[in-house]
């Protein structure tokens, strides 16, 4: 009986994942023109013939990167073309119209945490927007003890810590539009 219905809340699961979360109710804000650069990515900045300055970078936590010439510079908010928007803009001070392009070689910055009662809790690193679906199906799905309908996301924007309940329940039910969550960089799943 338990290996059942174990089988057919994965079959479920499986067919939400497949089907699509629905329209999301807590969705990050997506950027006009794309990915937005954030702490721990790994960026490649090049200059056109100017191999002093040009260099891979790491997004440090206060989200700042540093290069020659130009000391700390703010990169984390700003997508790759605004940076290199910036960047060539101070440059021009010391080279005569820079030509700069900016990579991001690899993303850390996606990043969130499930903890509790999954199989597999830790902090997980993510290649694009990802639901509470798939966090728990990265953790392993749940174990035994784990409470579904008492899941909660934290989430932490400044100085403010929200809790956001959320009912897998409701996520994987037919009406469950309501209870799609994405999650955000930095959230993090608590499964009691």
């Amino acid at each position: 009986m338990m290996t059942t219905v174990r089988w057919a809340g994965a079959a479920v699961a499986t067919a939400a994942l497949v089907l699509g979360p629905g329209r999301p109710l807590a969705a990050p804000p997506v950027p006009p023109s794309g990915y937005t650069i954030g702490p721990e990515d790994l960026l490649d900045v090049t200059v056109w013939n100017n191999t002093g300055i040009s260099r891979t970078v790491p997004v440090r936590p206060d989200g700042k990167i540093s290069l020659p010439l130009l000391d700390d510079v703010q990169a984390a908010g700003l997508t790759p073309k605004q940076l290199k928007d910036d960047l060539t803009r101070r440059l021009a001070k010391y080279i005569s119209a820079p030509e700069v392009s900016v990579i991001i070689r690899e993303i850390h910055s996606l990043r969130v945490a499930v903890l509790g009662e999954v199989n597999k809790p830790g902090r997980y690193d993510l290649k694009s927007r990802a639901s509470v679906l798939d966090a728990i199906a990265l953790a392993g799905g749940f174990n035994p003890f784990a409470r579904r309908s008492k899941m909660v996301i934290v989430r932490v924007e400044g100085s403010t810590v929200t809790r956001i309940p959320c009912d897998y329940n409701k996520v994987v039910s037919a009406d469950g539009q309501q209870e799609s969550f994405f999650l955000r960089p930095g959230d993090t799943l608590i499964v009691p």
